[in-house]
């Protein structure tokens, strides 16, 4: 069978932080594995090779690319996190936003009773929403 994951590429050695703050932060989540170079390489030891998490129930892989690249994540790639009370959509908000940057503030845009968008402090995007 085919299966597609998600998969994040962070650069700069980020992985594993930031699958612990996804994992300490949003409920559901946690990492399942992290498998990280040695110090035969070829990234730096104690980087992430391959990682397995889970992320408000949706399975993603991260890895730490030793390569320098001239991009990084984009907003066009978000996770879309439905939150079923006020007070969770407003935590998450606060806690992905912060030392981040809010793309849309948590408001009442016409489709949702409140909704947000924010990039987190590793560069990845978030939609919250107030389901």
């Amino acid at each position: 069978m085919t299966e597609a994951t998600p998969f994040l590429m962070f650069q700069h050695g980020k992985a594993e932080a930031a699958l612990s703050f996804y994992a300490a932060t949003i409920p559901n989540s946690r990492i399942e594995t992290l498998q990280k170079f040695g110090p035969e390489g070829p990234g730096p030891e104690g980087t992430v090779l391959r990682g397995h998490a889970v992320i408000a129930g949706q399975k993603v892989m991260v890895h730490d690319s030793f390569v320098t690249h001239g991009f990084d994540f984009t907003p066009s790639f978000s996770f879309f996190l439905d939150c079923a009370d006020e007070a969770e959509a407003d935590r998450l908000f606060a806690v992905l936003g912060d030392e981040g940057q809010v793309l849309m503030p948590l408001d009442n845009y016409g489709w949702s009773r409140k909704f947000g968008w924010v990039s987190d402090r590793f560069g990845v995007s978030w939609q919250i929403n107030l389901a």
